[in-house]
């Protein structure tokens, strides 16, 4: 993670965390080497490790931990081997009580980083030559591989094959079919995972160039300035919540806007809607825009349980509803694109003033860059962590159906209590036993750990990890870290109690502005359907999928995340004050409470106890 480190810790030994009662033996859930072990104590407890509440605020169920295993290989591999970015290799994961740490690599060799250099310098030089084309060709490569997925068949196991299998040349017994889909349906993953990250750690690179060159010629520029030089460009991910502002103005527009009323449920909603001539037309537009822009998670997408919006309807449905209550009331629900891209211009031009001829072009130069690269920072997850993501989950719960109905499973969800390899074991079983005839022992040996994992999972959220373990950084100095997760030297001097708590919060400058307003506190994704008009929204962090619900919030603060994080760039697409990367907000404020958010200072005041 390139830091220098204390001699002295204020974070724990990883080798100290208790497990907490009711937990015990929670380490077979996961890979040997995912754990904090005694084999590697001189190496892991010397360094420093924080929390990836980002991407993974809760226990990691067994199979889900295929989504830390297969990104942290893909983002090394083209990292390290493939454009050997120059100061960074790539980040190692442990497991604590169920939570993911991670820590990075880092190259601290000179002559290292400058062999390195020489390979970044044409592989990521190949890719900004040519970035329109070769993102051209990644959309498509995407999208055919959601349709490989989508086109991914999980056989039954008929009491009898098909004449065809009988009969014909080109045929597989169920046997084969069924063990080969499982592992297909890993290795489409895997792929998902390399594509992911083939483009984004450029367009974060990209940032990161333009922001340096800012700090080395204009020492004094603010952060989030630099942010709203590339702020206010259009991106394929903000298209779902445009549908869903257009669907509000139908509704009102055809007058079935009264089916939307506070507390209903999507199925009331529809049960209304098909009542009338009018909302049955409603509902066919609908149908219309939901391929593919319902197949938004209604979280991060790295969890089993985020399903898409065709799944789990609650949050279009309620911001539609928003959407709807802000037309009545004559407020603006757009995002303010054009606002953002005359503040975006403005600010180049009066940066770029104070520089000379030949600084200036470089500036033009990298600011032109980063604004080509950045859409790809955001649509990516649309395509990957969304639309691919979501339908994979569903496609591993049709190998659950299939182990459930032969009773290795009392639930189909069941399956992803199980890793990846004790799927592939069951799936060995119960194909053996369904070829022999024989007994299959899998319905008396899988749901008891599948219950006993449930039960442990349920007490590990119940704990609440630390920050950060290991030996105390004296400065954060990766620009990743910095930008994306909010990790910062002030931050991490606050997580080990070197500055005061109180009435003041201090995180990232995330997007500029002041507002006071009501705190909402949001543990999960299911809470969102409780924010109001009006409030300030107050979580771990958010994703580009809680997008519609920022029209109706006030301002934004995160405990986690950087001037690049996605909770910042959404709240500076819909011109929202947020400060990111407290460290702390959801533990220190609660709903219900008068807070002042500045966005332009990264400064968080609660006005009442």
């Amino acid at each position: 993670m390139a830091t220098t480190t204390s001699a002295v810790s204020a974070f724990p030994s990883p080798f100290s965390i208790e497990t907490p009662a009711g937990c015990e033996g929670w380490e077979e859930m996961y890979p040997y080497y995912s754990v904090f072990d005694e084999r590697r104590r001189d190496t892991d407890e010397n360094r420093f490790w924080f929390w990836n509440s980002m991407h993974f605020p809760f226990p990691m169920p067994a199979f889900d931990v295929l989504c830390i295993d297969a990104p942290y290989q893909a983002v090394g591999a083209w990292q390290n081997r493939v454009f050997a970015v120059p100061p960074a290799m790539g980040i190692d994961y442990r497991i604590v009580n169920g939570y993911v740490y991670i820590s990075g690599n880092p190259v601290t060799d000179p002559a290292k980083i400058a062999e390195r250099a020489e390979f970044f310098q044409a592989r990521a030089g190949h890719y900004y030559a040519n970035w329109t084309e070769l993102y051209g060709k990644w959309q498509q490569k995407m999208q055919d591989l959601i349709a490989e997925l989508g086109a991914l068949s999980v056989p039954a196991l008929p009491e009898y094959e098909d004449d065809e299998v009988a009969f014909g040349t080109e045929r597989n017994t169920a046997f084969y079919e069924l063990l080969t889909a499982y592992g297909r349906a890993l290795r489409l993953g895997d792929m998902m995972w390399q594509n992911h990250f083939e483009f984004l750690l450029l367009g974060y690179g990209a940032y990161g160039a333009f922001a340096e060159f800012c700090k080395t010629h204009m020492p004094d520029i603010p952060d989030q300035h630099i942010a709203q030089m590339v702020a206010g460009i259009d991106v394929l991910l903000f298209k779902p919540d445009a549908e869903l502002r257009r669907l509000a103005r139908l509704a009102l527009d055809t007058g079935v806007d009264m089916a939307f009323a506070s507390g209903r449920t999507p199925a009331e909603v529809d049960a209304e809607l098909e009542q009338s001539e009018a909302g049955r037309s409603w509902l066919a537009e609908l149908e219309k825009v939901k391929d593919p822009w319902f197949n938004m998670a209604t979280g991060d997408g790295l969890y089993h349980y985020y399903r898409s919006w065709l799944d789990d309807p609650r949050i279009p449905y309620a911001s539609i509803g928003g959407h709807i209550d802000g037309m009545r009331a004559g407020t603006s629900v757009e995002r303010p694109t054009a606002e953002l891209a005359r503040e975006r211009e403005r600010l180049a031009q009066e940066y770029g003033a104070l520089l000379d001829d030949g600084t200036r072009q470089a500036f033009n130069d990298l600011l032109g860059l980063s604004r080509t690269v950045f859409p790809y920072v955001e649509e990516h997850k649309f395509y990957c962590d969304y639309w691919f993501l979501t339908s994979w989950w569903n496609k591993i719960r049709e190998f659950g159906e299939l182990l459930k109905l032969n009773g290795f499973l009392a639930d189909a969800e069941d399956v992803f209590q199980l890793t990846r390899h004790e799927v592939a074991t069951a799936l060995d079983e119960l194909v053996l036993t369904w070829a022999t005839g024989g007994v299959a022992l899998g319905p008396k040996h899988w749901p008891p750990i599948v219950e006993e994992r449930k039960r442990r999972l349920e007490q590990m959220a119940t704990w609440t990890p630390p920050p950060a373990l290991g030996v105390t950084p004296e400065a954060i100095t990766d620009p990743m870290t910095v930008m994306l997760w909010g990790v910062t030297t002030e931050r991490v001097r606050e997580w080990a109690g070197q500055q005061e708590g109180g009435m003041v919060l201090n995180g990232a400058a995330a997007s500029p502005g002041v507002a006071e307003g009501i705190a909402r506190v949001i543990a999960s994704t299911d809470e969102i359907s409780e924010v109001r008009d009006g409030e300030i929204l107050v979580c771990g962090s958010t994703s580009p999928a809680w997008a519609p619900i920022f029209p109706k919030i006030r301002a934004t603060v995160t405990d986690v995340g950087g001037v690049m994080s996605h909770a910042a760039i959404v709240a500076r697409e819909y011109k929202l004050p947020a400060v990111v990367g407290t460290g702390r907000a959801t533990s220190a404020i609660r709903t219900g409470q008068l807070i002042r958010v500045d966005g332009s200072a990264g400064v968080v005041t609660l006005l009442e106890p």
